[in-house]
């Protein structure tokens, strides 16, 4: 603005200029032309005059006519500015022979400033809709990143595009590091990579593979099982190349499907044995083998045993499916430990006494009590005992204790026998489902669920504790916890 002005400010001035010498160059003119006899003075003065006139009129004309030019020349340049500064200029006046050129100025301006008005709403837009695109992109990393499943993407340059939080850890990357690098680069894995580039170059457009794959990540631990979901997904128009793997973690469901499997077998095989015997002994009363009373009696009896040993196999699986299920129903009440183990003492002394064995109770001067389920306490005393009879050889003894762990706040049963003893591999395995040591399954017959039932209803049921510590030939030391209700002891002393 100022650099124009100071234009307009030069222009003018050398147009004075050039009047005045004008003026000055048609003074000397008229001297020049005047008579060679005419006195000097009044031609001078002539010529002074007219050049001075001449002067004052082409000045006052030049300022006349500039001063306009001048005006108009800075409302136009004012015009443009505002335009140009995006604001909308008001009506622009000028001198009447201007207007023409000013009209057009401003409709040419009117369009122009239309056009730029246009093309700032559609940028606008623009913005708007790639700002509402970047929100659901990262809104979508987001939730994908949140999956527990790893997705990685590739494209058809097996690049990956995408890869979750999830993905990096399963396959050891980072996810924020791994854009448009390549897939061989990133995954060690042979057999992934080796995967995800033949669902990539498949005929078959919609091709989408489920496949389990071992991944070990840590060496002291055994490999995890993946399910490797794979399908092409279009990447750009008309291309399917993009691939999409998704991973998932299914060791928890195989090993729940290997030990249901285990269980059924098992089971199945435990069912089978008593019913073959129960079969058997019918077989022989049909075929008339048992041809006295005595002999009818004894088959009787055995068909009872092994009737009541599948009762109680199918009551043990039935016990611990519903504790495993969540479903049991706890009968919460205040549980005399004193009276039941006193309870089966005396229902399992005939037991013991076939075998010369001594069953005693040892207690302090306490009634020791907690919040519990009386059958089920019942249960757990009496699986323990039974067992510590049925593998304490003849002469031997058999001693339920009970009193008051103070420092874990419980009530604390201990079964303690001169038996066989556990060998030191099995220890760690006598509460699993089944397990039954290869070497005392000739000395007495059990179905291997007593002391997972007993480990369920102690452990999972009443949040206690159970133990066991033994020397082979010396005998064993089972110990379970109840705590008291809520913590608090609920041991008082004998009326």
């Amino acid at each position: 603005m100022a650099k124009d002005k100071a234009r307009i400010s030069i222009g003018r001035t050398l147009s004075l200029w050039n009047a005045f010498t004008g003026g000055v160059l048609t003074s000397a003119a008229w001297v020049a032309a005047a008579p060679q006899n005419a006195p000097l003075g009044p031609k001078l003065l002539a010529a002074l005059i007219a050049g001075v006139g001449v002067a004052i009129i082409a000045f006052t004309l030049i300022y006349l006519i500039g001063g306009r030019v001048d005006r108009d020349l800075r409302r136009v340049n004012a015009y443009l500015a505002a335009a140009l500064d995006g604001l909308t200029p008001g009506k622009m006046v000028v001198s009447p022979h201007a207007q023409r050129l000013a009209d057009a100025i401003a409709a040419s301006v009117g369009a122009l400033h239309e056009r730029v008005e246009a093309a700032r709403a559609a940028m606008r837009q623009a913005e708007m809709r790639q700002r509402i695109v970047e929100a659901q992109h990262k809104h979508m990393e987001s939730v994908l990143d949140s999956l527990r499943d790893g997705v990685i993407v590739t494209d058809v340059f097996d690049e990956i595009t995408f890869a979750n939080r999830s993905a990096g850890e399963v396959l050891g990357f980072d996810s924020d590091e791994v854009r448009t690098m390549k897939l061989a680069q990133v995954v060690d894995d042979e057999r992934v990579c080796m995967l995800i580039r033949e669902t990539r170059e498949s005929p078959v457009t919609t091709r989408c593979t489920q496949v389990d794959h071992a991944i070990g990540r840590q060496p002291d631990e055994g490999p995890s099982i993946f399910e490797l979901t794979l399908s092409r997904a279009p990447a750009m128009e008309g291309d399917s190349s993009a691939v999409v793997t998704i991973l998932r973690d299914v060791t928890h469901e195989r090993e729940v499907s290997k030990t249901k499997s285990d269980f059924v077998s098992k089971a199945s095989h435990e069912l089978r044995t008593p019913l073959s015997s129960i079969n058997a002994y019918v077989e022989m009363l049909l075929d008339g083998e048992a041809t006295d009373e005595n002999s009818r009696r004894e088959f009787y009896q055995v068909i009872k045993n092994e009737a009541d040993r599948l009762a109680r196999l199918i009551d043990n699986m039935l016990n611990i499916s519903r504790i495993e299920a969540g479903i049991v129903r706890v009968n919460a009440e205040e549980v005399n430990f004193v009276k039941a183990a006193q309870h089966v003492s005396d229902l399992l002394q005939p037991q013991a006494k076939s075998k010369e064995i001594t069953l005693s109770v040892q207690t302090g001067p306490l009634v020791y009590t907690a919040m519990a389920d009386g059958d089920m306490m019942h249960q757990v005393i009496l699986n323990l005992v039974s067992n510590a009879i049925k593998y304490t050889p003849e002469g031997g003894r058999v001693t339920i204790s009970v009193e008051n762990d103070d420092t874990q706040g419980a009530v604390m049963v201990t079964v303690v026998d001169t038996g066989l003893g556990i060998p030191p591999d099995d220890i760690d395995k006598v509460f699993e489902k089944f397990y039954r040591i290869d070497n005392y399954k000739r000395v007495a017959p059990g179905t291997g669920l007593g002391l997972n039932l007993v480990k369920h209803i102690v452990e999972t049921v009443h949040q206690g504790s159970v133990s066991v510590s033994s020397e082979l030939g010396l005998g064993s030391r089972f110990t379970f916890t109840i705590p008291y209700e809520l913590g608090a002891s609920v041991a008082r002393s004998a009326a």
